[in-house]
């Protein structure tokens, strides 16, 4: 199971690993699955100063260029990877770092993925700058926030939106889904 995150910074890789690599798995477990599955953790990050260029051309990198030496660190696994057309200027790479790879991707493999889950997001008819999982997951952030107002909650409630807790974690359940668009990609 490979799984792309973003929002995280290099202070935060521990935790990625530790703490929500084991919520998924908790998560696994309480939908009845027995084995657990392998994991891959790719953290997906955007904010950086790096940029690439070619030398001595006045154009852009071309779509798909990868850079996984020199320019990256000496020992972990991470590349940059420009998927997109730039437009003007130098182009901006996503900065891509595998925390775990269970499954035993090679590099080429893994990069040719990532590039791939580039050219799948339904908005663009192109190569986006970011892979279409991590777009996906700020929409369907953004229409969470359209129907969880956190600080409108009571603890006693028990309308939908209310705070229930799991063990001893408070959890906000959210509003049902319409049958028509409970298993769709409604928030693309």
């Amino acid at each position: 199971m490979s799984f792309a995150r973003d929002g995280v910074s290099e202070s935060q890789f521990n935790q990625v690993l530790n703490v929500e690599l084991d919520q998924m798995i908790k998560a696994y477990k309480h939908l009845g699955e027995d084995d657990k599955p392998k994991f891959t953790l790719i953290v997906a990050q955007k904010n950086h100063h790096t940029k690439l260029f070619q030398a001595n051309a006045a154009e852009n990198v071309p779509p798909g260029t990868v850079v996984d030496t020199n320019i990256v660190h000496p020992r972990n696994n991470d590349f940059f990877m420009c998927a997109h057309a730039g437009m003007m200027g130098t182009t901006r790479p996503a900065h891509y770092h595998v925390l775990l790879d269970e499954i035993g991707f090679s590099a080429d493999v893994l990069q040719k993925l990532i590039h791939s889950l580039s050219y799948v997001y339904q908005r663009s008819t192109s190569a986006t700058s970011i892979v279409a999982p991590v777009r996906y997951a700020h929409l369907a952030a953004q229409q969470c926030g359209q129907f969880v107002k956190f600080e409108d909650r009571s603890e006693t409630s028990s309308e939908p939106g209310s705070i229930k807790t799991i063990g001893c974690t408070p959890v906000t359940e959210l509003p049902r889904l319409h049958k028509r668009v409970s298993e769709s990609m409604f928030f693309c």
